[in-house]
């Protein structure tokens, strides 16, 4: 696999009147770059899994297609830590977070890879300057803004778009976070994500973005995923001191076994 090899994860409920549209978007903003996709499904009754299950037979000259079946509606964060094993086992050099709905516009793509090139983590954000919200009501903005605004203010931190879901991840990164010790499900797994990141000491770049609320299908917020949000920031925050010290620790056996002779001669790969 190329040093530069990109997997972007799509988890996926029912979505299959956007499945095609997404694909093409992709791979019309990515045409350059070694980018293959895997779409993780939680047992979709609309025949989304199906649908990506037919185009992952179809012979591709851009990319592969990839496809994690779920038995149920396991949440977004189980969806992405099994993705981001996945893209680690298999040797990816970057890997992103991005929705099937559509509100994340392919052509955004190219400027967040260049930002890669200066850093271990790129946030697409819609609250720094240039970035922005298109088609919510009042009611949704008031929740999206005020839930980053809440979430900076308990972690006294200046990241822009803590819960947002349009993000780029290096090896590195991913690495660096202990994703096995994460157990939050909702969109406050975006929050803990991030926060992870900066304890951990990564480089973090925001590139603004218009997040384009879905033309089809149904939003996947709920109340309890809303309360679940409101909770945990409160936790990652008494236990800062805790969670920064575990990453340290992990960051230092992983760095001792890489550092570990093997017997085997390996090539360089390219970093930031």
């Amino acid at each position: 696999m190329s040093d530069q090899q990109m997997l972007i994860i799509v988890p996926t409920y029912n979505e299959v009147q956007n499945i095609h549209k997404l694909v093409e978007q992709i791979y019309t903003y990515v045409s350059r770059v070694n980018v293959d996709l895997l779409f993780i499904d939680d047992a979709s009754p609309d025949g989304t899994a199906d649908l990506v299950a037919e185009l992952a037979s179809l012979p591709l000259n851009r990319g592969s297609i990839h496809l994690l079946r779920r038995k149920a509606k396991l949440g977004l964060g189980s969806a992405y830590r099994s993705g981001f094993h996945w893209a680690l086992k298999r040797g990816y050099f970057r890997v992103m977070e991005m929705d099937a709905d559509l509100s994340h516009d392919a052509k955004y793509l190219p400027a967040m890879l260049s930002a890669a090139k200066q850093a271990d983590v790129v946030v697409a954000s819609r609250y720094c300057k240039g970035g922005g919200t298109k088609n919510w009501p009042w009611s949704r903005r008031l929740i999206s803004r005020g839930g980053c605004l809440y979430a900076k203010w308990v972690l006294g931190v200046r990241l822009s778009d803590l819960t947002g879901g349009f993000n780029l991840w290096s090896r590195k990164a991913l690495l660096a976070m202990d994703l096995g010790s994460m157990d939050s499900e909702g969109y406050v797994f975006q929050i803990e994500l991030k926060y992870r990141a900066l304890l951990a000491g990564l480089a973090i770049v925001e590139v603004p973005f218009i997040f384009v609320e879905r033309c089809q299908g149904e939003s996947k917020m709920s109340s309890g995923i809303f309360w679940e949000a409101v909770k945990k920031v409160w936790q990652l925050r008494v236990h800062a001191r805790f969670l920064k010290n575990r990453l340290a620790l992990s960051n230092s056996e992983s760095a001792a076994l890489r550092d570990k002779p093997s017997g085997r001669v390996s090539r360089p790969s390219s970093s930031y």
